[in-house]
């Protein structure tokens, strides 16, 4: 199955991040068609479109959208997740740097539909490409009526702010985000039920509608031609509609961002990606978070939502990363181990220790003193981090670690055994971590 180009149809013209070449390759139809239509029509298209948040939840979109109050009595908010810190994953920075009024097109659409009066575009600090994009994009988009007072004459009043982060890998989830947005410490709140919805009160306690760059991206196309043909895509999965942008990397021969229906299979992912650079040996299909699959599961993966939760991990943001045959398995896990220990914020006691006792036994073990009951003990930990943490981010440290365990079990057995990994090349070596070095020096 080839790439079938939604969002990246016009990604690689120039003039497509000008207003004047986004209107001639018949931009902003979405958005004059949405606003000739009644508000719940718009979030009954995006209903029918079968949409769902391509941050990594796969939250359906339409449910959001509905759920915030229809008789608006308070400022409505409209906040796009741009943070993009998934290690693996780069579809969002270049939506943002290639295809900016496709991202603005769609939140204008979700402002109309859910009555927001402003949004936010929350962006990674480092993304400055993607920033000057999109600064550039929501300038032009004001100067010709797309953007602030009664945009187009309909009467949607819609303001759009760009807003930069520092950098926390922690302010991709939702509600750190509004925190970090509001001016305060980059920390989760508390969930529902212990607390309200954002759709009930998010940003300044008011209610807010957060979602990702490639969600927002989708809804032009989908008003634009009809959620039931958006459905048309991805129907031979059991819930997965439309397309995903997956971020090839690893041993393969072509890294980059494609595009593919879902349904796809991660082998055609994979030749998309000009093959291996070696031998298969496993993959991270959906970012560092997301456990991983070794090569025989790759050749039964198909990609959509509940397809990969057939082969024990998930679609998550799309960051899918090939390792050949040369990979340490046991350096691979210590390596993601670290950046989760160094990204939490340390609010909650499972993800602010857990994550440095896992760090710490790995640490042990990739230094050639690991103990016979390190497997075990690592085990015991994910079970006690995952779905016990205040936020997403305990369970994205979790689950690497003990997928990993559980697919490779015999590279951490005679990692423990020898002091050393059963990968033994030049290529591992250099992989692996420099021993006299210590990049966590704080555990």
């Amino acid at each position: 199955m080839a790439e079938h180009k939604l969002l990246f149809e016009f990604a690689h013209e120039s003039e497509f991040r000008t207003l004047h070449g986004y209107l001639a390759r018949k931009g902003y139809e979405g958005l004059k068609k949405a606003i000739g239509m009644d508000r719940q029509a718009v979030i009954d298209e995006m209903k029918a479109s079968g949409l769902r948040g391509r941050g990594g939840a796969g939250f359906p979109t339409w449910i959001k959208w509905n759920g915030i109050e229809k008789e608006k009595t308070k400022p409505h908010y409209l906040v796009c997740n741009a943070d993009e810190g998934e290690p693996g994953t780069f579809k969002d920075k270049q939506l943002m740097e290639e295809t900016p009024f496709l991202l603005i097109e769609g939140m204008t659409i979700a402002a109309h539909a859910v009555q927001a009066d402003c949004g936010y575009i929350y962006i990674r600090g480092e993304f400055v490409d993607a920033a000057k994009s999109l600064r550039a994009a929501i300038d032009e988009a004001y100067q010709h009526g797309y953007l602030g007072k009664n945009i187009l004459g309909s009467g949607l009043d819609f303001d759009l702010y760009l807003h930069m982060g520092a950098g926390s890998y922690e302010c991709g989830e939702e509600s750190a985000l509004m925190s970090s947005l509001m001016g305060e410490r980059g920390m989760p709140r508390l969930k529902f039920p212990h607390a309200p919805l954002p759709t009930v009160a998010g940003l300044w306690d008011h209610p807010t509608i957060i979602n990702n760059v490639e969600t927002y991206a989708c809804a032009p196309s989908i008003i634009k031609n009809g959620g039931e043909w958006y459905a048309t895509l991805g129907a031979s999965t059991k819930n997965s509609r439309g397309t995903k942008i997956f971020s090839v990397s690893g041993h393969v021969n072509k890294p980059g961002n494609f595009e593919i229906e879902f349904g796809t299979s991660l082998m055609e992912l994979l030749e998309l990606a000009g093959g291996m650079q070696g031998e298969l040996k496993m993959c991270v299909p959906g970012g560092s978070s997301v456990p991983m699959i070794n090569a025989e599961d790759c050749q039964k993966a198909i990609i959509g939502y509940e397809e990969m939760g057939e082969v024990g991990s998930m679609v998550g943001s799309g960051g899918c990363m090939f390792f050949n045959e040369h990979t340490c398995i046991v350096s691979f896990t210590w390596r993601t181990a670290q950046f989760y220990a160094l990204e939490s914020c340390g609010k909650c006691t499972p993800c602010r220790e857990g994550t440095k006792w896992m760090l710490q036994i790995l640490d042990r073990i990739v230094r050639g003193n690991g103990q016979p009951g390190d497997m075990d003990l690592l085990m015991s930990i994910t079970k006690q981090i995952d779905g016990r943490s205040f936020c997403g981010l305990g369970d994205a440290a979790a689950w690497p670690v003990a997928g990993a365990i559980k697919k490779f079990p015999h590279e951490f057995e005679y990692f423990i055994q020898h002091g050393r990994s059963m990968v033994d090349t030049p290529e591992a070596r250099a992989l692996a971590p420099r021993l006299h070095q210590r990049a966590f020096s704080s555990v």
